[in-house]
């Protein structure tokens, strides 16, 4: 398997996986656009993102509380893995938006009065350890970050104590990792079906005429068991028409297609990423005339995607879940506008990711806010863990962060041509929740051991920084 499309998979996959929803025939309810947020001591500042009221500003903390933090500053690690040779600029927009955030809220006074320094890393994918190493001498905490090889990182932080309010996870010890935090978190032990919720609302017989396309690719192998595991447990039953791509390419894609055609295929879902084997797979499908309807990852939502299909055609009407409000909702959802502007005023990259580090760069800041002058990582991990709904101000559906929970709604997004809008729910900006969007997984797919606390016990050690709940 090529390694440039590990590193692809790895850092899109975890970012918006699965994301989920219901109606409200079953248990769900409407949520417009995302909700409310804890304000924290700043809550008075008339500087607000969406609908948080800005942790950011002025204030007279003092003291070397901890490792990083001084009387007047503040310095946390984020990154990247921007310089992988194989894909570069891989997940830069994370490490683009958590440099912004930093100018943003410094040029509200910092927190509490510490300016914030970012020292921010290249894991470049494959050095992802030695990039935590270096975190674990000088900062106070990690923010914001995505490495695709976080899991070879794992063991140095746990050891240094070095809590973080990660961008994304992507391995298992990482996901279930003491001390770590995510704004959007994605456990091995919970998954979100949202996306298959809606298709069997948006389509009566998705039950009946789905298949999931198959890879060489363990990775992705690894996420369609779990969907097709999924689908199992809510009444859908693949067809198994037996299309396995290589994840190194084809010679050609027209058997895959009329293989398609003859199994009677009337929805196709992928857990793989965009990439040119999918595209012409696609193609071949609309030459040998099937018409089936796609059910995408969110990683497809994507102006690569949208651009290929403006000549193709071949992905019209395709459908991708998200958990995140579409950058076309900007105009009625005031947090991604924000965040577009924010970024765009630094140059840097728009793109999803972004704004999963941004709502983390968020949620680290909010919990600064509450620990005042005596900012400590034992404060930190105390206050972060107290936080059970969160939206980055309206940029995704509710999240549970300091239970390590994934949200339990989602919307759909549908491509016609060059141009992506919201098909489910059909109120612009709102999400589709309920409690059957979120299923337990079968413990032989976590690839780690959880204790009690749903915390991995491959690192784990006595001495970790534990919630104090007094």
């Amino acid at each position: 398997m090529k390694v440039d499309k590990i590193g692809r998979l790895a850092a899109g996959a975890l970012a918006v996986a699965l994301v989920a929803s219901c109606t409200s025939e079953r248990s769900g309810t409407a949520l417009i656009q995302g909700g409310a947020d804890a304000g924290g001591q700043a809550a008075a500042s008339a500087e607000k993102f969406g609908t948080l009221p800005s942790p950011c500003g002025p204030g007279d903390a003092k003291g070397a509380t901890d490792q990083g933090v001084t009387d007047d500053a503040i310095t946390i690690g984020y990154g990247d893995d921007r310089g992988f040779a194989s894909a570069p600029g891989l997940s830069k927009e994370m490490g683009d938006a958590v440099s912004a955030l930093i100018d943003w809220c410094n040029e509200q006074g910092g927190i509490n009065g510490r300016k914030i320094k970012g020292n921010q890393y290249d894991g470049a994918y494959m050095h992802a350890a030695k990039v935590m190493q270096e975190s674990c001498e000088q900062d106070f905490m990690l923010v914001g970050q995505g490495f695709a090889m976080d899991d070879a990182a794992e063991q140095y932080r746990v050891a240094c104590k070095l809590p973080t309010v990660a961008g994304f996870t992507v391995g298992p010890n990482a996901a279930m990792g003491p001390m770590k935090f995510e704004a959007v978190p994605y456990p091995v032990d919970r998954m979100n079906i949202g996306a298959l919720r809606i298709a069997q609302e948006m389509w009566p017989d998705f039950e009946d005429e789905t298949d999931v396309l198959l890879s060489t690719s363990p990775a992705v192998t690894t996420g369609t068991n779990k969907v097709k595991s999924a689908m199992k447990q809510i009444g859908v039953e693949p067809l198994e028409c037996g299309v396995r791509l290589n994840d190194a390419g084809e010679s050609g894609y027209m058997p895959f297609a009329q293989k398609i055609k003859e199994c009677g295929a009337g929805y196709l879902w992928s857990s793989d990423s965009p990439d040119p084997g999918q595209f012409s797979l696609l193609e071949s499908v609309k030459r040998a005339g099937a018409e089936p309807k796609y059910l995408m990852e969110a990683t497809w939502y994507s102006t690569k995607v949208s651009e290929w299909n403006k000549g193709s055609g071949a992905g019209d009407g395709l459908h991708a879940g998200m958990i995140f409000q579409p950058f076309e909702n900007a105009g009625e959802v005031p947090a991604v506008e924000q965040y577009m502007d924010i970024v765009k005023a630094k140059n840097g990259k728009i793109a999803l990711l972004g704004m999963q580090a941004t709502s983390s760069f968020l949620l680290w800041a909010t919990a600064a806010d509450e620990c005042g002058s005596d900012l400590t990582r034992q404060c930190m991990v105390n206050e972060l863990s107290k936080v059970h709904e969160w939206t980055g101000g309206g940029l995704h559906a509710p999240t549970d962060p300091g239970a390590n929970k994934p949200a339990s709604c989602a919307l759909v997004v549908k491509l016609t041509g060059d141009e992506w809008e919201q098909a489910f729910p059909k109120e612009t900006g709102e999400f589709s929740c309920g409690d059957d969007y979120v299923v337990e997984t079968d413990a032989k797919t976590w690839g780690t051991e959880l204790n009690d606390d749903r915390i991995s016990t491959k690192f784990l050690t006595d001495d970790v920084i534990k919630p104090q709940t007094s």
